[in-house]
C-alpha cells in the first residue's frame, strides 16, 4: 500500500508543505466517487513540481493521498475555516463548483471521517510536525510555507477572477510581521501578476495551527491561481512549462528571501 505522505529532509529553515497535491484514493473510496468526483478537480495540479530545486534544501512534507479522502488541511474537529461562506469540510460534500462528488448513497459518514482521520490526515500531520521540531532544533527557528494551488474563477468561492499570488497569513497572526513583508514584497516586484495579502484566503489550519512565531515557529500559505502555470484550468490540467519557468523565478524570490530572514534571525 502507498505511503500516505512523502517526506525529504532538507538542512534549510524553511520547510514546504504540500496537502493537496496527491492523486492517490484507495479502490474502496473510488468506487464510492460518482463520474463528477472522480475526474478529482480538486487537486493542488502540479505544485510539487513547480516548487522542485527552487531552495535545494528545503524540507518537503507531501500527502499523496487526494483531498477527497479527507482535507489535510482542515481542522480536524470540522470547524469550518471561513464561517459564512461557500467552503468544502473535512471530507469534502461537493466540488468547488458545489456539484456533488458522491454516489447517492455512498456518501461519507461519522464513521468514514473518523477512520480516515487516523488513516490519512494524523499521519500525515505528525510527519510534518516532526520535520518542524527537526528544523527547529537545526535552527532555532522554522518557517512553514504551505503550498497551494486553484482555479482562478470558482463562483461557488468567490466573486471574479482571483489575484496570481493569494498570501494567508491568518491577518499576520501565523508569522514575524518580516516573514509576511518579504513574500508581500516579492510578489508586488514581479511584474506582470497581480497579488493580495489575506485577500479570500488567509491560510488554512496548517498555516493557523502550526504558526506560533512566540515559540520560534511560523507559518505562511501561498495560494497560486492556477492559471499561472496550467495550459488550461480543466482536463487535463496540463502543466506549461513556459508559465512555470517564469513563475519559478518568483517564488524562488519569494522562498530565498524568507530563508533569507530566518538564517539571519539564528546569527
Amino acid at each position: 500500500m502507498q505511503a500516505v505522505f512523502e517526506t525529504t529532509q532538507g538542512t534549510s529553515p524553511v520547510i514546504l508543505a504540500f496537502p493537496h497535491t496527491g492523486t492517490s484514493v484507495p479502490p474502496e473510496i473510488w468506487g464510492r466517487l460518482n463520474d463528477n468526483g472522480q475526474v478529482l478537480a480538486d487537486t493542488d495540479w502540479h505544485i510539487h513540481e513547480l516548487y522542485a530545486g527552487l531552495l535545494p534544501q528545503a524540507t518537503t512534507v507531501r500527502a499523496t493521498f487526494h483531498r477527497y479522502c479527507i482535507d489535510a488541511n482542515r481542522d480536524p474537529t470540522g470547524t469550518s475555516l471561513y464561517p459564512g461562506q461557500n467552503t468544502t469540510g473535512l471530507i469534502p460534500e461537493t466540488d468547488f463548483d458545489g456539484l456533488a462528488i458522491w454516489k447517492t448513497g455512498a456518501e461519507p459518514v461519522q464513521a468514514d471521517i473518523a477512520e480516515r482521520l487516523k488513516r490519512f490526515h494524523a499521519p500525515y500531520h505528525a510527519a510534518l510536525a516532526v520535520e518542524i521540531e527537526r528544523v527547529k532544533a537545526l535552527h532555532g527557528i522554522a518557517i512553514l510555507y504551505d503550498c497551494h494551488s486553484i482555479r482562478s474563477r470558482i463562483p461557488f468561492l468567490f466573486e471574479g477572477k482571483l489575484p496570481d499570488f493569494n498570501i494567508g497569513t491568518d491577518m499576520g497572526k501565523t508569522c514575524d510581521p518580516a516573514i509576511e513583508n518579504a513574500a508581500v514584497e516579492a510578489t508586488a516586484a514581479a511584474t506582470d501578476y497581480t497579488s493580495v495579502l489575506n485577500g479570500r484566503f488567509k491560510g488554512g489550519w496548517t498555516t493557523r495551527h502550526y504558526g506560533r512565531p512566540e515559540t520560534g515557529v511560523h507559518a505562511i500559505q501561498m495560494e497560486l491561481a492556477q492559471s499561472t502555470h496550467l495550459t488550461t484550468e480543466a482536463p487535463p490540467f496540463a502543466y506549461d512549462e513556459v508559465k512555470a519557468a517564469t513563475l519559478r523565478v518568483h517564488l524562488k524570490d519569494i522562498l530565498t528571501r524568507i530563508e533569507t530572514f530566518a538564517l539571519d534571525k539564528k546569527r
